[in-house]
């Protein structure tokens, strides 16, 4: 019989990826495969492993493989039917934390939500507040609601994260209001040879593009924000890809947006723009 070591070293997989897909097929934490990893296993589970890994190597992402990716902090279920969270839109949930600094029970609006790793993790870090999220898929809306339901405190004050199917603002009800809108929408352009490439492949694709220049979204986002907002002032943040930041700055101007600005990720990329809206621009509250 062969054992967790032996599996480990006769992998064409990268470390880590292989020992996440052992401990995931065996049920083992990341300490078992180490203080257990002379155990012998039984072919059902060798055999299990070995169907991971051959799917992980025909290029299947890891996350959908084990059903699971943590971003901030947070272990959120993943299926194919969303998008894997990725460490860079931690810095729209970062910045968006940053502007509900000081607002009591803040109203956020989560657009596009998929896992519904935004909205969860800003939920999560402010309890107060008070949690809308819409996503036109409804796959996506059940794993967000399974997402939501397990990371979130029953009994936060600032209630239940609201969760509602449709195209970006027509999902809401009219009346809603909100401080904060968010958004990581589609936003790679159709012809972009990554869609063609690594996990982008396994993942949603309307998720992914808009099957146009890759601002389609970010325009009917900007159009719709200044009539959603309950005071002057609403703020809008949006994720976008490496090389729109400057037309997505220019988008916001041209909406109604002032102190409009974009902030850089780890890798020194400009992933995300924002501003607030103008006191002069159309509004609504």
């Amino acid at each position: 019989m062969t054992n967790a070591s032996a599996l480990l070293r006769a992998s064409s997989l990268p470390p880590l990826e292989a020992r996440m897909l052992l401990g995931h097929a065996l049920g083992w934490r990341r300490t078992e495969l180490i203080t257990r990893s002379d155990e012998p296993l039984e072919a059902t589970l060798v055999a299990r492993y070995q169907a991971l890994e051959a799917r992980r190597l025909a290029g299947e992402p890891v996350a959908q493989l084990v059903g699971a990716r943590e971003f901030f902090g947070l272990d959120f279920e993943v299926t194919p039917d969303v998008l894997i969270p990725r460490p860079e839109t931690e810095l729209l949930v970062e910045t968006a934390l940053h502007v509900l600094e000081g607002n009591a029970r803040p109203r956020v609006l989560d657009l596009g939500t998929g896992t519904g790793a935004i909205a969860v993790a800003l939920a999560s870090m402010r309890p107060d507040a008070q949690i809308w999220a819409v996503d036109r898929s409804s796959e996506a809306l059940a794993v967000a609601t399974r997402n939501a339901s397990r990371l979130l405190d029953a009994k936060r004050p600032g209630g239940a994260m609201q969760l509602a199917q449709g195209d970006w603002y027509a999902a809401l009800d009219a009346t809603l209001r909100f401080d904060l809108i968010v958004s990581n929408p589609p936003y790679i352009a159709s012809g972009d040879p990554h869609l063609c490439e690594g996990d982008l492949r396994f993942e949603p694709r309307g998720a992914l593009t808009d099957e146009a220049d890759g601002l389609n979204a970010i325009r009917a986002i900007i159009a719709g924000a200044p009539s959603r907002f309950s005071a002057q002032g609403g703020v809008l943040w949006l994720e976008h890809g490496y090389d729109q930041a400057a037309a997505v700055r220019a988008l916001l101007c041209a909406g109604g947006f002032e102190h409009v600005r974009s902030e850089r990720d780890l890798a020194g990329i400009e992933r995300i723009s924002g501003g607030v809206l103008a006191p002069h621009a159309e509004h609504a509250g």
